[in-house]
């Protein structure tokens, strides 16, 4: 969430910014909510003010033996117009506040500017994507010739976009993770995590995925039970009680998680983290789970684009004065999963249309797949600065001693499906067998190639 006081003090600025990453932001709008809550803040603060200096005459009048009747009239009726203004300031403070959630971040000042994907930046690039004396095949063809890769069940059991992996294909997704997981732990600095794959609207709010990109979420309606429902549950437990006789039950509907980016930074919501403490840093492999709302006819062919898929996330709290070190830090570690691989790829800077609607500042990574002699993203590094940290009040008490706002970054490192994918295109061989990269023999018991 943006700064407010930024929008009441450079509103012009902040339309600037906005406009160069393509959202139109509604200065009338806003200077028209924002001038209605002056007012009634204002009003509302001399109705106070006016029931104070009465209910301190109602004390002077009573000391005197004087009628007060009069005087409390007049404070049964200005509580009541009180009570109407502060109302009417509360529902003005909400608009403002859904207004703030719906708007994206400012993209840094070294973001290049631009209209849409093709106007993204090459940063630079390792490796060199390999020649082959035959005619290269794309993941699926090369999944279904070995027998280890089964859309039509992944399809019956789920429908499209699901995939069903078998034998040796299984396991190597699995040792993905395990070497992504190792690489970040013991060589990046990264504490490992297990988290919830089920969380709540407030931590998808801090994040930044609600309200805005609800569609692309899935979401879990749950039942609110009753006190008839606890007790058929718990017999006669009393537990479920509350001491004003309700039950605390949540019903509230849960969602499953995007990516470990949501409960990863979500630890820091509504907290005060040590100075001493930054950065903190932390890893997750977690399945994710999109809907991919307005993606149909994109990547349908395949695992690129799923609505299920694992992930190892990497994330950093860190100090405002050492985000952009940090992001540069963390992108190089998901670069480095890649090197391990031997895969080529290439760093993206993206411009300001292309960026996340959290995100300041965005590296993409691509690697490179034979099949679609293209790049394709694999990995998104980025730096939100305040902005999820705002919505979250994730903050650290700085040199001063004073709370201020965190920075958060988030990466993936990487995107355990489409490393699959690089793999078997790049690693394809002419009879069809897949060569197993050297730095993930070990998990596999050194097994080096795949075959059918």
């Amino acid at each position: 969430m943006l700064d407010i006081q930024l929008l009441r003090t450079d509103l012009a600025h902040v339309a600037r910014r906005l406009a160069a990453r393509g959202y139109a932001f509604s200065v009338t709008e806003f200077n028209a909510l924002e001038a209605e809550r002056k007012m009634l803040q204002t009003h509302t603060q001399d109705l106070q003010a006016r029931r104070n200096a009465v209910s301190r005459q109602i004390g002077n009048a009573k000391s005197k033996g004087e009628d007060v009747d009069v005087i409390l009239a007049e404070v049964a009726n200005l509580g009541g117009e009180l009570r109407q203004a502060e109302a009417q300031l509360a529902q003005t403070q909400t608009a403002l506040q859904q207004m703030l959630l719906q708007i994206p971040n400012l993209p840094h000042s070294s973001v290049p500017e631009g209209n849409s994907e093709t106007d993204n930046r090459e940063v630079r690039r390792w490796g060199t994507p390999r020649s082959f004396n035959f005619t290269a095949r794309d993941h699926v063809s090369i999944g279904e010739s070995l027998g280890l890769l089964d859309f039509p069940t992944a399809t019956k059991l789920s429908g499209s976009r699901f995939s069903f992996m078998t034998g040796g294909l299984a396991r190597l997704h699995r040792a993905l993770a395990q070497l992504m997981l190792d690489a970040h732990t013991r060589e990046h600095g990264y504490t490992e995590a297990y988290v919830p794959y089920l969380v709540n609207a407030e931590s998808l709010r801090g994040t930044g995925q609600l309200p805005k990109f609800k569609e692309d979420l899935f979401e879990i309606p749950r039942k609110k039970m009753t006190p008839t429902d606890v007790h058929s549950q718990n017999g006669t437990d009393q537990g479920a009680l509350s001491t004003e006789g309700q039950y605390p039950l949540e019903d509230d509907n849960l969602y499953l998680i995007p990516t470990a980016e949501v409960p990863l930074t979500n630890i820091a919501r509504d907290q005060i983290i040590a100075l001493e403490s930054l950065p903190v840093k932390l890893t997750a492999h977690t399945p994710c789970f999109r809907s991919e709302a307005g993606s149909y006819g994109r990547d349908t062919r395949g695992m690129i684009r799923q609505h299920q898929f694992d992930k190892v996330e990497v994330v950093q709290l860190a100090h405002p004065q050492q985000s952009y070190e940090a992001l540069e830090e963390l992108t190089g570690h998901a670069e480095k999963i890649l090197q391990k691989l031997e895969l080529p790829y290439r760093v993206m800077a993206l411009c300001t249309a292309d960026l996340g609607f959290s995100a300041a500042k965005t590296y993409d990574i691509e690697v490179w797949l034979p099949a679609q002699n293209a790049y394709r993203e694999i990995s998104s590094c980025s730096n939100c600065e305040a902005f999820q940290a705002r919505r979250m009040q994730a903050r650290f008490r700085n040199e001063k001693g004073k709370p201020e706002l965190l920075h958060t970054l988030n990466g993936s490192g990487l995107a355990i499906g489409r490393t699959l994918v690089a793999i078997l295109e790049n690693f394809q061989n002419a009879d069809g067998s897949v060569s197993i990269p050297k730095a993930l023999q070990h998990y596999m018991d050194g097994l080096d190639r795949l075959t059918a």
